[in-house]
């Protein structure tokens, strides 16, 4: 049986994925240590977000194996990752819009038990930098704020693990300044592993311990990030296809 690293926090191995018949997902094996941020990039259709249902447990691999904490989790929803302590954001960062933001909190709070107290909502919100009135109405957040109020509430559950997908999208520069200090607190001051997949190099230069290049379903390269720009695999995976795109 494939075992998960000592070190590692989160592990997954050789993880195969099938859908409508076509192959997603071809023998991806990684690893992330408790406060380590690993970044995954790649281009478009490369099958990062496919991993992350897989490794978030909204779909079941066609073979291969993910460890949390050295026990093996292949098997185990959503949900129940959730509660190990594994928390999921997505490239869109959708609310609820017709609810004020204290609301927002209380229904995170109240998600499933042990239900929470109105401190550790606070907490969350303070750890994310979210300083927004809570009788603010979500419908009137900027996309970082959104983005801030979605993190809060995943912080209350003090997660040990965070799969952010492309949490830079949609915003300025400033913003991601922002975003970068807030994600090595965590990482760094509350060690807590990110994995992160993002297509803002500049998010990932500042906070990335390593970074895994994905194109096709699998893992071509991977190492700094000024080592894998320069690997002629990744070179070809994101300029010389694009090229042939644009000649098409």
């Amino acid at each position: 049986m494939l075992q998960e690293p000592d070190d590692a926090l989160f592990a997954c191995r050789e993880i195969d994925l099938d859908l409508g018949g076509r192959q997603i997902l071809l023998g991806i094996s990684l690893s992330v240590q408790r406060g380590e941020v690993l970044g995954i990039i790649g281009p478009n259709g490369a099958g990062k977000t496919s991993l992350f249902e897989v490794l978030s447990g909204r779909l079941a691999p066609k073979s291969g194996q993910v460890f949390f904490n050295g026990k093996d989790i292949t098997k185990l929803a959503l949900h129940q990752r959730a509660r190990l302590g594994i928390g999921r954001s997505y490239q869109t960062p959708v609310v609820p819009e017709a609810l004020t933001v204290a609301q927002v909190f209380k229904a995170a709070r109240q998600a499933y038990h042990p239900f929470l107290v109105p401190d550790q909502a606070e907490w969350g919100a303070n750890l994310a930098e979210f300083h927004v009135a809570g009788t603010m109405i979500a419908e009137q957040l900027d996309t970082l704020d959104r983005r801030k109020l979605l993190l809060s509430c995943l912080l209350m559950r003090r997660p040990k693990l965070l799969l952010m997908d492309e949490p830079a999208a949609g915003l300025i520069n400033s913003e991601i300044d922002e975003l970068d200090e807030v994600l090595r607190v965590l990482a760094k001051e509350l060690n807590i592993a990110i994995l992160v997949v993002e297509h803002r190099m500049e998010l990932l230069e500042t906070i990335a311990d390593r970074i895994i290049v994905m194109d096709a379903g699998e893992i071509v390269s991977q190492g700094t990030l000024t080592d894998v720009l320069a690997d002629p695999k990744v070179r070809a995976a994101y300029f010389e296809r694009s090229a042939e795109e644009i000649d098409a």
